[in-house]
């Protein structure tokens, strides 16, 4: 029997799937389950739909993603520190600070955990940050950190 499936279902397949499995097992587990659902005719065309849909949805996605780190290419964030007499910071400054600091400068929001800092900065001077914008596309953001 060919069925569609509306959940992962392990060593079977993936969500959207049409996998043909025997017929007990279709009846017995996946159905009553709602694991998946018949492969009906209807239900081909609603599965169609819904991949043509999350491709127009991905492809959105990514040139969104390549139009912001094309933005991103010449912006300059400046972020303000407390630092000790030697010159080093009170603390560091974090993911966090920077993407607060783009979003209050610039009106560019990007999330914390998309902002991949390579060591902690600790230190006045400029820096590039690389930022994880998906869909395997990278932009750079030049920071200076200068005492506040």
């Amino acid at each position: 029997m060919k069925v569609i499936l509306t959940q992962d279902v392990r060593d079977q397949g993936k969500k959207g799937q049409m996998i043909e499995v025997s017929d007990g097992y279709a009846r017995n587990y996946l159905l009553p389950r709602k694991l998946a659902e018949r492969a009906t005719e209807e239900n081909i065309n609603a599965m169609k739909q819904r991949e043509k849909a999350r491709v127009r949805r991905a492809e959105a996605e990514k040139k969104e993603a390549l139009e912001l780190s094309a933005r991103l290419q010449g912006i300059l964030v400046k972020i303000p520190a407390k630092a000790g007499a030697a010159g080093k910071l009170f603390g560091a400054v974090t993911s966090r600070e920077i993407s607060d600091e783009l979003q209050r400068q610039h009106g560019i929001t990007i999330e914390k955990n998309k902002i991949a800092l390579d060591d902690h900065i600790k230190a006045f001077g400029s820096y590039e940050v690389k930022c994880k914008l998906g869909h395997e596309v990278n932009g750079i953001v030049n920071i200076i950190v200068t005492q506040a």
